[in-house]
């Protein structure tokens, strides 16, 4: 299949609607594969940045502030270090000097990070560039899961008071859970069925957040029972 790009940086575009075709283009944001093509599930505006198509929403985004605890995606291997997506219109940066508190040669880049790598990271600036460190725990790569992607104003509600609602959910799945300030989440689960029902229950909390009884509603979902 010929690979091609079809539509410009900053363009609007809606459901549906095909951005690029090839398997060499990397989807992000509301952007997904489907087949050989990248294809938008929101009404929204495109960034490109080299082979990393994203749609940003409409409706409204994350507005990064030091300290914060996200989940991004490595899109590139630059000079000093890595690129990084959380779900902004430009991307963060990860310097060699904040990845590790260990002595990193650019040589061995991609011992710690590669490109399509999930991390968890703390935003140590939102200057004029959003940096970011994972030298210290619980900042990590992440493994193998699932990521998606929640309004970053609903955060709260799935985290829950004092860690409330995300301990009901891990402990009722068994399953791994980081929620990203950034509205990023990451679900890791040996059994898939479990793994597919924390995504349904965090999607829920995620769309009914104004909602009284959630956590009832959490547990019982999780538990077999019906939402």
């Amino acid at each position: 299949m010929t690979e091609k790009l079809q539509v410009k940086d900053k363009e609007l575009v809606v459901p549906g609607q095909v951005l690029a075709e090839g398997m060499s283009y990397i989807p992000s944001g509301k952007a997904i594969r489907d087949g050989d093509a990248v294809t938008s599930t929101v009404m929204g505006r495109v960034s490109v940045k080299g082979h990393v198509v994203k749609v940003q929403p409409l409706n409204g985004g994350y507005s990064p502030r030091r300290n914060d605890m996200v989940i991004g995606q490595v899109t590139e291997l630059a000079k000093f270090g890595w690129r990084i997506e959380i779900g902004l219109p430009n991307q963060a940066d990860l310097p060699l000097r904040d990845a590790s508190t260990s002595f990193i040669e650019q040589g061995s880049m991609r011992k710690y990070f590669s490109e399509g790598d999930y991390i968890y990271a703390g935003i140590t600036d939102v200057g004029k560039y959003i940096r970011l460190s994972t030298k210290t725990r619980p900042h990590r790569k992440l493994g193998t899961g699932n990521i998606i992607e929640v309004n970053p104003s609903n955060v709260p509600r799935i985290i829950g008071r004092q860690g409330s609602m995300i301990k009901t959910i891990k402990d009722a799945s068994g399953c791994n859970v980081i929620v990203g300030q950034n509205g990023y989440v990451w679900i890791q689960g040996e059994d898939l069925e479990k793994v597919l029902l924390v995504q349904k229950a965090i999607e829920m909390i995620d769309q009914d957040a104004q909602e009284s009884g959630l956590t009832e509603k959490v547990e019982k979902m999780l538990k077999g029972g019906k939402k």
